[in-house]
């Protein structure tokens, strides 16, 4: 199974691609959806472009995808907030199973604690992934915990 985990952002979406073999994982890909576009009609449709080629490349699924559930900054929040809406709607338009997590919730489900940092994260998803030397910025580690999660869901 390919399970597909995406870190939604307005300008840097991470993706995170998971292949499970019963019951061991393997890294498939990992990058970002880096857009482009200054305005944002243009981003939102880049980044729906971006799903699109995602899904047709990888075929997973599942899909993982970041919950927001809390913003300082609430310009910030409702970009997100329409990035999130783009990329579930790709999802669902593939006929994918979303599974959505909070932060709080990759962290415990991957690092054993819900208040982990990012290097804790990145060191859980190598150890998981069982690839020790695995460099890749924070979005994209984000977006294979998220993948981890929805490969290991069985709700």
């Amino acid at each position: 199974m390919i399970s597909l985990g995406i870190d939604p952002g307005t300008r840097r979406i991470g993706y995170g691609v998971v292949k499970r073999e019963g019951n061991v994982l393997s890294m498939v890909a990992a990058g970002l959806l880096d857009i482009k576009s200054g305005d944002d009609a243009s981003a939102l449709m880049e980044a729906k472009h971006g799903m699109d080629s995602l899904i047709k490349k990888f075929k997973p699924e599942t899909a993982g995808v970041e919950r927001l559930y809390f913003a300082k900054n609430q310009k910030t929040a409702i970009a997100v907030a329409q990035a999130r809406g783009v990329i579930l709607l790709a999802a669902r338009e593939a006929r994918l199973l979303i599974r959505e997590y909070t932060p709080n919730e990759v962290k415990l489900g991957v690092a054993g604690y819900g208040f982990a940092d990012k290097k804790a994260v990145l060191k859980m998803v190598r150890l998981t992934l069982g690839a020790p030397t695995l460099k890749v910025i924070d979005d994209a580690s984000d977006a294979l915990a998220l993948a981890i999660m929805a490969a290991g869901d069985r709700s």
